[in-house]
């Protein structure tokens, strides 16, 4: 990947710093005039430290992470790229429910322990083909419009909700579409709105026999009342690559259930998507270093000098 990044030496100099290492993000930070940011927070602490701050480019979506209020106070842009994900997101997203719906933990697990054989009876039962299922995406971005081709084309029924009714064959209010998924599956940002958005009533209104994949963000689910679901058979399995706590404790209630898929926060985490990522971000480093617009900005802009 750093075989990319070659072409552009002559003017482009990139520092690399590890997501916990603190000591070498607070050095370069002063002298950085871009960050590109992948999910360590940006406070506004920081963002006030770096003096000569022109640029903070998100390696995704989602700018939770990102003090964009002081951002935009110190002039700083704040920009990230929407869709560069979403193929990778999409089948990871795929990737959990069909784990969870087809109860991949406990059968590699009874494999590795010799239980495999004779095959567990209940599984002729309660495991369902995807493509036999309804399959409900709870928000219609970039990422959900994927994974409703992926599953679409494996034969299911595709569900999805929004903001307000789009018009398009499947919308369902988030209530309805809950109570007719066997799988749902959340592709939102983390806001105010969407905190808890799957609380213990919404969790209620599922199907005992449901899967229930997040690729979003963690905090969209309450996890406490998805572990009581889970653990009373209210909700039949989750596949989770994201957590209401990054990294997840070792007491995470999560972590007893075997009726659960879960990946460190990776689905976006592929060589295309990097690929993509890195094109995008030397392609805005270029249009700042030429004073063109900027591609992607989220929010307003405060046009002051770098620094607050």
């Amino acid at each position: 990947m750093l075989d990319f990044l070659a072409p552009e030496a002559d003017w482009l100099d990139v520092r690399w710093c590890a997501e916990d290492d603190d000591a070498t993000f607070y050095r370069e930070l002063p002298d950085a005039e871009v960050i590109w940011h992948v999910l360590r927070p940006l406070t506004g602490s920081d963002l006030r430290l770096g003096t000569r701050l022109r640029l903070v480019h998100k390696l995704g979506a989602g700018v939770n992470t990102i003090d964009v209020a002081t951002a935009t106070e110190c002039g700083i842009a704040v920009a990230n790229m929407p869709g560069a994900n979403a193929p990778s997101v999409a089948e990871g997203a795929v990737l959990l429910m069909l784990a969870a719906l087809r109860r991949l933990r406990q059968l590699d697990h009874a494999v590795r322990c010799g239980r495999g054989w004779p095959a567990d009876p209940d599984l002729g039962e309660t495991v369902r083909d995807l493509g036999g299922c309804t399959v409900g995406l709870v928000g219609y971005g970039n990422i959900a419009k994927r994974v409703a081709t992926i599953v679409s084309a494996m034969g299911a029924t595709v569900l999805h909700t929004s903001t307000a009714d789009d018009g398009r064959p499947g919308w369902r209010p988030l209530a309805d579409l809950l109570a007719e998924s066997d799988v749902v599956s959340l592709h939102l940002p983390l806001t105010a709105d969407t905190h808890h958005l799957l609380d213990a009533n919404a969790l209620a209104r599922m199907k005992s026999s449901a899967v229930l994949v997040n690729t979003s963000r963690g905090a969209i689910v309450d996890e406490n009342a998805l572990v009581d679901a889970l653990r009373v058979g209210r909700l039949a399995a989750a596949g989770l690559d994201v957590f209401e706590v990054e990294p997840v404790t070792p007491d995470n209630r999560l972590l007893d259930l075997d009726n659960v898929v879960l990946t460190p926060h990776v689905s976006w985490y592929t060589a295309d998507t990097m690929r993509r990522y890195l094109i995008e971000a030397v392609a805005n480093c270029r249009r700042l270093r030429d004073g063109e617009p900027l591609a992607n900005l989220v929010g307003p802009v405060v046009h002051q000098p770098p620094g607050c």
